[in-house]
């Protein structure tokens, strides 16, 4: 029998959240990001949009500072998304970090912001 795979959910890393849409925010990921799945741990460009963070890159995405919320197909052209920007527990599990990426360093960026991983 082949084996199954099953795509991350929307808010699926969320543990708890701020009452109403506190924890939340409308944003733009950049054109070319690619294909992005709920959970994945993002920085802000220099120009305003969000990117998969990476702690090597040389502009201000290599800060993390939000969580995506839902998928989002950036790669043709920038996309409007929903992410996790403050005041949220989450499953530290859920978190999708790129190749290589310093995760500790990612945790307490996110902490700063009141996203406690779990």
């Amino acid at each position: 029998m082949p084996s199954l795979f099953e795509n991350p959910h929307a808010g699926n890393f969320i543990l708890t959240e701020a009452a109403g849409r506190l924890s939340y925010d409308n944003i733009t990921i950049a054109k070319g990001a690619g294909v992005l799945q709920p959970g994945t741990v993002l920085g802000k460009k220099d120009d305003g949009t969000y990117v998969p963070r990476v702690k090597a890159a040389a502009d201000a995405s290599k800060t993390a500072c939000a969580i995506l919320n839902g998928r989002v197909d950036a790669t043709d052209a920038a996309a409007p998304a929903v992410a996790v920007t403050g005041l949220a527990e989450v499953y530290a599990s859920g978190l999708i970090w790129q190749e290589g990426d310093d995760q500790p360093s990612g945790l307490a960026e996110l902490r700063s912001l009141f996203i406690k991983a779990r």
